[in-house]
């Protein structure tokens, strides 16, 4: 005869385990093409996560929203963030395409949103602001102080 100790102890350790061996949420990587297709075919939001002075100095990609989320020290207010994005989107499961200058931020920041808040449709621009003004596409200048860049 079989002890149900010996049954639920083993349950329940892999119960505690399931959500670690779950996939986690993936964060995609866009080029500008996909960018620009997620954007005027599925209505995504385009959020530039750099700073004020980045925007000033480069402006933004068009019809996207400045929402920094790294400030000067590297830190954080995710709570804080992701209550300014819920504002932004129509819909919760809308897409988010994350802007920063080259790309690496914008995919932390997306590696964050995915795996600890498990954001879904979630992307971000490879090769960042940089690699849409190296490709010859405008940008949205004096925008900081507006909610979106049109």
């Amino acid at each position: 005869m079989i002890k149900l100790r010996n049954v639920i102890t083993p349950l329940l350790l892999l119960f505690s385990l399931l959500p670690s061996l779950l996939p986690a949420d993936e964060l995609n990587q866009v080029d500008i093409a996909q960018l620009i297709d997620l954007r005027d075919q599925q209505n995504a939001l385009i959020i530039d996560i750099r700073t004020p002075q980045e925007w000033a100095a480069s402006g933004l990609i068009p019809q996207s929203y400045p929402l920094t989320f790294f400030d000067a020290d590297g830190r954080f207010d995710i709570d804080q963030w992701q209550a300014k994005l819920a504002k932004l989107r129509t819909t919760p499961d809308q897409a988010v395409v994350l802007v920063c200058k080259s790309g690496n931020r914008s995919a932390k920041a997306g590696q964050i949103l995915t795996q600890t808040q498990q954001m879904k449709n979630l992307y971000h621009l490879q090769k960042g602001i940089v690699g849409w003004v190296t490709a010859g596409n405008p940008v949205a200048r004096n925008c900081p102080n507006q909610l979106a860049c049109r």
